[in-house]
């Protein structure tokens, strides 16, 4: 029998339209139980009832028409008890209801049990006899086992099925299919899905050579033509995107440097495979590599290496790859959308991208928020073909996907396009005005840098009050070696001159564990709890002391540095950690007094993310001249929740009423001990938590710059002292739901609900 429901579970995830797979799955356990009759029901949320979308022995004409509410019925109570019910005759149950439609007049034994995933009642799949008899325990079971088993998968045939299925015909209502954000943005246009690349490295059957030089020849030769391709496409960007975002392309010309792939290509090639072969096998252990990172940007740069590796085949092979016609506003569908192939759409006509598969610190991701084209990625396996040629209304902001809207649905999304054309309007107006409260109180607005290699240089970026938190690990991430000391120096430099007048807060080195470096593997159980942040460092002072010092040369006659430290959960880290600092700053301070120039010493802060830190403030206060709240790894460790898991990332959230009662503790300890404290991390972007924050009294907020004037224009429009009654009101709730009421409850009274409506 397991084999059985293995079985019928993997027919699910095969068939792309969901009535057709439910209807096979009812087939299929009526055979296997040797039942009269097996229906489906799916949850209906707007409507409040169950659809019948499938069964065997009922009505046929009845699918699609037959609705019972969610309080009405064996169904109903199925649902709200959220457990099964057998029965030995369900026509004398009390909360038997008659449905003339379904013809089921002839059943008398009942089994149904909801299926629920994470927590949500998604339907009820039930069985029925004509005799009557109470079902065994191990038909129950079955019956469970299988509910347990197709949750997911019906979870995501839901999905599929929407795009195929005749609403009107079956009583379907359009849904959103939720992705994850990728870039912020609405779009209105018809689905695109070209094949870019005909050319697939992976479907290639490996072969040998004997004549290894000619092999070279042709693959130094299709390694040429690539890097003229990288050329132009980079050329193609450059003028529309920073310079950070153009130097995307350079990563896949250092993939293809003789140090890189081209080596590894190349020995290949000379044990003996074709030159097709080799690039195959390079290709497939770097992608391994890459996947196999608990870092999510590093996962990401298999896509990378992969689209690469195809576009080195393609030039070894000799296909043309060209375009398909497209429509006026194209929303580009891919299973896996890649920087080059966002390049190669023309962008006059591309008004959206929708990536299968993929995540926000995806190349194209990064490069469809510099264009500012709304991008959704990571859509649970809906095949990208079923999106081709149909409208489409894309919500880059929430990540939701609506596929052949009704007209009352695309109207409505219009107006949101309307109000947020008019909202930007409002907020470019603002973005060089101080975020000064109506109570004439300032908060000072920061920048969140470092999530690419190099240094952007954005008007949001100029509007801000300095950095408040600069990621130093990605160039780390991205060398094949430890960077060097006048390595690290420049880069720095960079940006302490960009920001001259400002101050800058630097991070130190934060990997390990969930973000490991290539060229220094390790492996843990637990890498969120792991050798990471200040624990990696403090154990390998070298590599610590010559980033201070590269950071401390760089501060040379600007004197706006400031050094944070991650990942702290002790005191005698931050003892450790000065001591280091004070032996760079002595080394370096002989350096400039020797040619004449000036060194700031800078200040240090500690980095507020581990729970345990929380219960030693005044301690740590007398060791640093500043707190900064990591807000997203304080919600994650409290919570306990890994936000990256999707079993549980429904589980992480900023507004949970531990979140902001500790975010409040955290305020008021800084203010009794007369420390600045800054909090960086999403809620600081986010509309309601500005104005939570700002109530708890935190006037430092840092933040990624595309959210700088919209927290702008919040705060110009607010009084703090008018915000006390809804944060005592928040920190009195006891769920998070309730808080994100009250927030939107508050928006709306100070006239700023369309920031929320428009997703902004």
């Amino acid at each position: 029998m397991l084999s059985t429901l293995r079985q019928i579970v993997e027919e699910i995830s095969r068939i792309p339209v969901l009535e057709e797979a439910l209807q096979c799955v009812a087939k299929r356990l009526q055979q296997a139980m040797a039942v009269d009759c097996c229906a489906i029901y799916l949850a209906d949320y707007q409507e409040q009832n169950f659809i019948l979308v499938a069964t065997e022995g009922l009505a046929p004409e009845a699918i699609g028409v037959t609705r019972v509410g969610f309080s009405e019925g064996l169904i109903g109570l199925i649902g709200q008890r959220e457990e099964p019910i057998n029965i030995d005759d369900a026509q004398v149950h009390p909360r038997f209801k008659h449905y003339p439609d379904v013809k089921e007049d002839a059943y008398h034994a009942f089994l149904g049990t909801p299926i629920i995933h994470q927590r949500k009642v998604l339907g009820v799949i039930s069985v029925q006899q004509k005799t009557s008899r109470r079902f065994a325990e191990e038909e129950e079971a079955l019956l469970i086992t299988l509910a347990a088993q197709m949750a997911l998968e019906v979870a995501n045939a839901e999905a599929r099925g929407l795009l195929n299925i005749a609403e009107e015909k079956k009583g379907f209502r359009r849904q959103g299919i939720i992705g994850n954000p990728g870039s912020p943005g609405l779009a209105i246009g018809i689905g695109y899905s070209p094949v870019v690349n005909k050319a697939n490295l992976k479907d290639f059957i490996a072969t040998r050579t004997t004549k290894p030089a000619i092999e070279v020849s042709k693959y130094r030769e299709a390694v040429v033509k690539t890097k003229k391709d990288i050329e132009q496409l980079t050329k193609r960007v450059e003028d529309e995107v920073p310079q950070d975002v153009a130097n995307i392309f350079h990563l896949y010309d250092h993939l293809l440097d003789a140090a890189s792939l081209g080596k590894a290509v190349e020995d290949k090639i000379h044990s003996g495979w074709s030159a097709a072969s080799a690039l195959k096998q390079v290709v497939e252990s770097y992608e391994a590599q890459f996947s196999q990172m608990s870092d999510p940007y590093m996962r990401e740069r298999a896509v990378d290496v992969v689209d690469l590796g195809n576009r080195v085949f393609t030039h070894l092979i000799n296909i043309k790859s060209s375009l398909p016609p497209m429509p006026d506003k194209a929303i580009l569908v891919a299973h896996e959308v890649t920087a080059t192939m966002l390049a190669d759409i023309p962008r006059e006509k591309l008004v959206g991208v929708i990536s299968v598969k993929g995540a926000n610190n995806s190349h194209a991701a990064i490069l469809a928020r510099a264009v500012g084209v709304p991008a959704v990625m990571g859509i649970n396996d809906v095949p990208a073909s079923l999106f081709a040629d149909k409208e489409i209304l894309l919500d880059g902001y929430a990540g939701e996907i609506t596929v052949s809207p009704d007209g009352q649905q695309k109207q409505a999304f219009e107006t949101l396009i309307t109000e947020e054309s008019e909202l930007q309007h409002l907020l470019s107006k603002e973005e060089q005005l101080p975020a000064t409260t109506l109570d004439e109180k300032h908060i000072a607005l920061f920048s969140n840098i470092g999530l690419s290699k190099t240094l952007q240089d954005t008007a949001d970026d100029r509007a801000a009050d300095g950095v408040g938190l600069y990621r130093t690990e990605i160039p780390f991430m991205q060398h094949d070696r430890f960077p060097s000391e006048q390595q690290q120096m420049q880069l720095y430099r960079n940006l302490l001159v960009q920001f001259r007048n400002k101050p800058v807060t630097m991070r130190t080195l934060d990997v390990g564990g969930d973000k490991p470096l290539p060229y220094f593997p390790f492996q843990e159980e637990n890498p969120f709890l792991g050798w990471r942040g200040i624990r990696l460092t403090l154990d390998h002072p070298e590599i610590f002391l010559v980033q201070v010092r590269a950071m401390l040369r760089a501060s040379l006659n600007l004197g706006n540095l400031s050094i944070m430290l991650p990942m702290v959960t002790s005191v005698d880290e931050v003892r450790e950690s000065k001591r280091l600092i004070r032996q760079a700053f002595y080394e370096v301070s002989e350096e400039a007094a020797r040619e004449q120039l000036s060194l700031t010493k800078p200040k240090i802060g500690v980095m507020l993310e581990v729970p345990a830190i929380l219960y030693q403030l005044p301690k740590i206060a007398e060791l640093v001249d500043f707190f900064s709240v990591g807000s997203n790894d304080l919600t994650q460790y409290l919570l306990a929740v890994d936000r990256n898991n999707a079993r549980v990332s429904d589980l992480y959230d900023s507004y949970h009423p531990a979140v902001l009662h500790a975010l409040n503790d955290i305020a008021q300890r800084c203010r009794e001990l007369n420390k600045p404290v800054t909090v960086c991390g999403e809620m600081a972007g986010e509309p309601g938590g500005v104005l939570l924050l700002i109530a708890m009294g935190y006037d430092k907020l840092s933040l990624n710059s595309s959210g700088l004037s919209k927290v702008r224009w919040i705060i110009r429009r607010t009084a703090r002292n008018e915000l006390s009654d809804l944060l005592q009101s928040a920190l009195e709730c006891s769920e998070a739901s309730e808080i994100k009421s009250l927030v939107s409850e508050k928006l709306e009274m100070l006239g700023m609900g369309g920031l929320v409506r428009a997703g902004l």
